[in-house]
């Protein structure tokens, strides 16, 4: 590989980088129930797949892509007779993302399972799951939902859409500009689901924040690298890479040169690893990870066990063999390839430093729902890691100036020990409020990072000693500042305690909604959690609302709740002028019946209370994400654009009292 080729797959590997950032439903399926016999049947899934992307088949390789598998959710009547089976002609060649052969379908997919009627009535409820993607990426698994009802016997079952209608949920088509469900109405006559969208665009339209939020991944990425610099396991391994650069040829040109393509490799190993992430669990997947409860449980025990490997209680390392196969291929080989190994070389020889940062940069990006997500934070991460490489390269005489390795970078990673588990806490609490446990609320959650924080401190001023420190390790006077900011960002948070607001760990913290003990009196609760029962309230007492669209991970809703709902005067408008309704989208209580709808011509089935609130805001105010703050009368009709994360104060006020003027026209 010459220079010019590397140099040209990098900048194409990066141009290509927005096409992850598309959302695409390339597929469309009907299912359909076709009787045999009296008591043989079958369910036939015919899918339309569009040009370009091909549907996986069923029983492919382990570690490959997702098959196409069927799933039940309730059977009456009726038994599942052997397995989900492909009709008609595959196609059987290397898959170019999963680089293994699978069988998969093009243009048309269609699957058959062979269900037994045992007589009388029966009732089959369920869902067929499968994996979709074209040559360059792959959508998250992907369900089509179904329902059949009849009778055996040779009576005709009924279709799909009317044995939702009458036995399984209730039935919704809605496309943009349709009518949404009101599953839980109340007795007023006003269509409260109505979508609102060109209404509420009447008013103007509000600044997509998407860019600031991948501004955001990108420094925090870039930030998780600088810590890493600092790491024993990176700092010592810069004069040494960065000499040999320069050592190893008399030009000194072309040692440069070796050492941005050795920074440049960095970049690609890391980008690639974030692109990998996505590839294999999609954006959307990732996402419905974040409210999770097993997995924030698992992330949380993640960062408890990277929290005791930087505490010194043991290392996270890869197999030796790894870092030693590629040393031995980069010594043999020559030119831009072997610059490529080193630097692979050196992320696998660092993982016991880097991994810890690496894992808790990407389970904190999840929540996002952007297929760029990763790649920008490991775009930001490698950016940092390989900086040091090209400016000693470009200035030696720096090495000289360039601190030695010792003590205080064992002090570094105590310290990320100690935030890696203030974090793990964060993880635990989404999963106990999605979920409603109530074992971490919010004084809990403070009472622990106030120990955290506060021993944190005492490790900083050498009264708390682990393995990996020196015995006559002194207090620097850096030590002793970041030792004196923890112990007071400890007391800090004792007044939450009592219900303090404590607007600097807002993002982080519980709810205020789950203090036991609350003396606050600026304080903002909603009137009501349930949309329907709140407008019919609303409507009786003659008074406007607004809508809180918000999550149980949301971070910035936290820190709208606590910056700029205590304010004395928004908290007097929401509570005496507003009827105020919270509408958590990430709910994971099962409602009573799932509901089927039809949105944007895709069935879909709502499941959670969750799914419902998220549905409702799509179809009637037309947005998805969270914070979204809206004003609506009583017949469900805008009073002002929507409101979403902002935390200027006067800001909001105008944005209340616009919505309170325009109700009393």
């Amino acid at each position: 590989m010459t220079q010019k080729h590397f140099i040209s797959w990098l900048v194409m590997a990066l141009l290509c980088l927005p096409v992850f950032a598309q959302i695409q439903e390339p597929v469309k399926f009907k299912t359909e129930l076709k009787t045999l016999s009296a008591n043989e049947a079958e369910i036939i899934f015919s899918g339309a797949v569009e040009n370009g992307w091909h549907i996986y088949s069923t029983d492919l390789p382990e570690g490959g892509p997702i098959s196409a598998t069927f799933n039940v959710d309730k059977i009456e009547g009726a038994e599942v007779v052997g397995k989900l089976m492909p009709r008609g002609n595959e196609i059987e060649k290397m898959d170019p993302i999963f680089e293994m052969k699978v069988r998969y379908f093009e243009k048309q997919a269609t699957f058959v399972q062979k269900i037994k009627l045992t007589g009388g009535d029966y009732k089959i409820v369920g869902y067929l799951e499968y994996g979709a993607c074209n040559d360059e990426n792959c959508l998250p698994p992907t369900s089509v939902d179904f329902a059949f009802t009849g009778k055996a016997a040779g009576n005709t079952p009924a279709t799909a859409e009317t044995a939702i209608t009458e036995n399984t949920a209730t039935e919704v088509t809605t496309d943009t500009a349709q009518t949404a469900p009101a599953t839980t109405v109340a007795t007023g006559t006003a269509d409260y689901w109505a979508p609102v969208i060109s209404e509420l665009g009447s008013y103007g339209e509000n600044i997509n924040n998407e860019s600031h939020t991948w501004i955001y991944i990108f420094f925090t990425g870039m930030l998780g690298g600088l810590l890493a610099l600092f790491t024993p396991c990176v700092w010592p391994i810069i004069p040494m890479t960065v000499s040999f650069f320069l050592k190893r040829t008399k030009d000194k040109k072309k040692g440069i040169r070796d050492a941005f393509t050795y920074g440049a490799s960095i970049v690609v190993i890391y980008v690639g690893l974030g692109l990998i992430i996505t590839g294999i669990w999609g954006a959307n997947a990732l996402n419905s990870l974040s409210t999770n409860a097993i997995f924030n449980i698992f992330f949380c025990l993640m960062l408890v066990v990277f929290a005791a490997s930087f505490f010194g209680a043991f290392e996270i390392t890869l197999p030796s063999r790894w870092s030693n196969a590629i040393d031995s291929k980069a010594e043999q080989t020559t030119g831009l390839l072997s610059i490529f190994l080193m630097a692979f070389t050196l992320s696998l020889v660092s993982f016991s430093c880097t991994g810890p940062i690496i894992g808790f940069l990407l389970v904190e990006v999840s929540s996002t729902g952007s297929y760029l997500a990763p790649a920008i934070g490991m775009l930001g991460f490698a950016i940092a890691l390989a900086l040091p490489f090209t400016l000693f390269a470009l200035f030696p005489s720096w090495l000289k100036s360039m601190p030695k390795s010792g003590g205080w970078m064992n002090v570094i990673k105590v310290t990320l020990g100690f935030l890696e588990l203030a974090f793990a806490l964060k993880f635990l609490s989404v999963a106990d409020l999605a979920y409603g446990w109530r074992i971490l609320d919010r004084e809990t959650f403070l009472a622990l990072w106030i120990v955290i924080f506060g021993l944190l401190g005492m490790y900083l001023l050498g009264k708390i000693k682990f393995p990996h420190d020196d015995d006559d390790n002194k207090v620097s006077v850096t030590r002793f500042f970041l030792a004196m900011f923890s112990l007071a960002f400890a007391v800090y948070m004792i007044p939450g305690l009592w219900g303090a607001p404590l607007k600097a760990v807002s993002a982080f913290a519980p709810p205020m909604q789950t203090q036991d003990f609350n003396l606050y009196k600026n304080e903002v609760h909603a009137k009501f959690n349930d949309f329907d029962a709140g407008m019919e309230y609303a409507r009786q007492n003659g008074k406007p609302v607004m809508i809180d669209f918000t999550g149980y991970g949301c971070v910035n809703c936290r820190k709208m709740e606590l910056s700029v709902w205590t304010d004395p005067k928004v908290s007097q408008l929401l509570n005496d002028d507003y009827v105020l309704i919270t509408l958590y989208v990430d709910e994971k209580t099962k409602l009573p019946e799932p509901i089927r709808i039809t949105e944007n011509g895709q069935e879909r089935t709502l499941r959670t209370i969750g799914d419902k609130w998220s549905y409702l805001q799509r179809t009637k105010f037309g947005a998805n994400a969270q914070p979204f703050y809206v004003l609506i009368d009583n017949e469900g009709k805008p009073l002002n654009k929507s409101y979403s994360y902002d935390e200027d104060i006067q800001k909001y006020i105008d944005f209340l009292e616009t919505g309170l003027k325009n109700y009393k026209k």
